[in-house]
């Protein structure tokens, strides 16, 4: 099978529970050798979909179908696909090499041909010299490798990780990040990842699909949903992101703020009503005489690398990013490059997202607290 064909589809899926819609009219395809995440906040429908592709759930109404051909009612057992969960599900009265030999062992393989798949998974996971070990004398990262030997020791051609990191320390977890992409590259088998943290799904995924309320947002890969955000769902899940009311009064031309800005985009009505997106990061502080817009700085974190500053621009609070250092009560001009702006078409989510009015009043609660002790 060549990289490009598609290994799972799923076709206009819908799923219900007690009458409440968990996936409504989904369809997909994943790519052959893919890792592919779903990302999206709890009650999405992300987990739902990995236990169609699992075998696990069958849609109320729709499709799953394998290398073409429909599985729909074909068990979970019977497919050509492996999944870890949160919680490992490790057996705690085997050692490592039964944990890992498990699977082979139904498959009734011959003992010499369990001995050397088993070495070659815990070399591929690093802890070759621990078969002889307990599940329950191994820290949280070694059993996590146990689990991703485990359900690959059979090769399966889809590999199903539905949040694996989530218990884990956070350098711990990006430890494991990257060790699931080299291992992921290196079985040449596909990966279907699911996760709520916006961080692993840039990080990891060559394609990610955002989703909420039961639907697909946007597909595309990590770069593509940062800097071409859809809709302000998409916008303000993947990072952080100003995001405003707009007017596209032309091709490359529009409005927001009080002030008119060159932009990249085009193919929206005369004087369209638009969301606007600014990233943090994109937006330069500038003396008031400079600016194209100006604002008075409401709140200021240093968060090491760069400062997060609260801007006031009209009652609305701006995030910029910068490392330069500036002082509540500062009067400062924004500077914004034609690049830095990307217009999206409303939507049910506009209005909804965007503004860090919430933001600097939680760090002034926080301040009142702390001086309070």
């Amino acid at each position: 099978m060549k990289k490009e064909e598609n290994i799972v589809q799923l076709k206009n899926i819908s799923v219900a529970f007690d009458d409440q819609v968990i996936l409504d009219d989904l369809s997909l395809d994943i790519k052959d050798k893919e890792f592919i995440t779903f990302l999206g906040p709890s009650g999405c429908g992300k987990t739902t979909t990995l236990r169609l592709i699992a075998g696990f759930l069958e849609p109320d109404e729709g499709d799953v179908l394998f290398e073409g051909k429909k599985i729909n009612g074909v068990p979970a057992y019977k497919r050509q696909v492996n999944t870890i969960f949160q919680r490992y599900a490790l057996f705690p009265h085997l050692n490592v090499y039964e944990n890992v030999a498990f699977g082979l062992r139904i498959k009734k393989m011959p003992e010499n041909e369990i001995k050397a798949k088993v070495e070659e998974m815990l070399k591929l996971v690093n802890l070759s010299g621990l078969e002889k070990r307990h599940i329950d004398t191994l820290s949280g990262g070694q059993q996590q490798r146990v689990a991703i030997a485990r359900a690959i020791a059979n090769h399966p051609k889809v590999l199903l990780l539905d949040e694996p990191l989530a218990a884990l320390d956070l350098k711990l977890r990006k430890d494991m990040q990257k060790e699931l992409k080299k291992i992921q590259q290196q079985l040449g088998i596909t990966f279907v990842f699911v996760t709520h943290d916006q961080e692993e799904a840039l990080t990891m995924s060559d394609r990610v699909v955002v989703m909420d309320g039961g639907k697909i947002q946007q597909v595309g890969t990590p770069q593509d949903i940062y800097n071409e955000p859809e809709n302000a769902f998409v916008a303000d899940f993947i990072g952080e992101s100003n995001i405003l009311d707009g007017k596209m009064l032309k091709d490359y031309y529009v409005e927001f703020s009080g002030h008119r800005f060159d932009c990249l985009d085009k193919g929206f009505n005369t004087n369209e009503a638009v969301d606007v997106v600014v990233r943090p990061e994109d937006v330069d502080i500038v003396p008031v005489e400079k600016g194209m817009l100006t604002g008075v700085v409401t709140s200021v974190s240093f968060l090491g690398v760069h400062y997060e500053i609260i801007v006031d621009i009209g009652g609305f609070k701006w995030m910029i990013q910068t490392t330069d250092e500036h002082f509540v009560d500062d009067k400062v001009g924004l500077f914004i490059e034609p690049d830095a702006i990307h217009i999206m078409k409303k939507s049910k989510y506009s209005g909804l997202y965007g503004d860090y009015s919430s933001y600097s009043e939680e760090i002034d609660h926080l301040s009142d607290i702390i001086e309070e002790d």
